[in-house]
């Protein structure tokens, strides 16, 4: 998997369209990757922590949703960004 930034500025620097952009789907699905990774491997520790795994789906199916709207939004953004961050879609 390709490394995330673990600064919340580098991140929103990598990928934001233009300066001062934090609000793209693009920095977006950047963010929810990164709490997503935080999440993961904080499960992996604490296997019976029912709570922040119910946290996890929700970021999950969050960044999903912002996935489906970049893609039917512009095909190619959703692909470069896939690419980007190693996403199975």
């Amino acid at each position: 998997m390709v490394k995330i930034p673990d600064d919340k500025h580098e991140l929103i620097a990598k990928f934001s369209q233009k300066k001062g952009d934090t609000g793209s789907p693009e920095v977006q699905v950047a963010l929810l990757s990164q709490k997503i990774t935080r999440l993961t491997s904080h499960l992996e520790e604490n296997k019976k922590d029912n709570h922040s795994r119910r946290g996890l789906l929700k970021v999950i199916a969050k960044r999903r949703r912002i996935l489906n709207y970049l893609k039917k939004l512009d095909e190619k953004r959703y692909k470069v960004l896939i690419g980007k961050l190693n996403l199975k879609k």
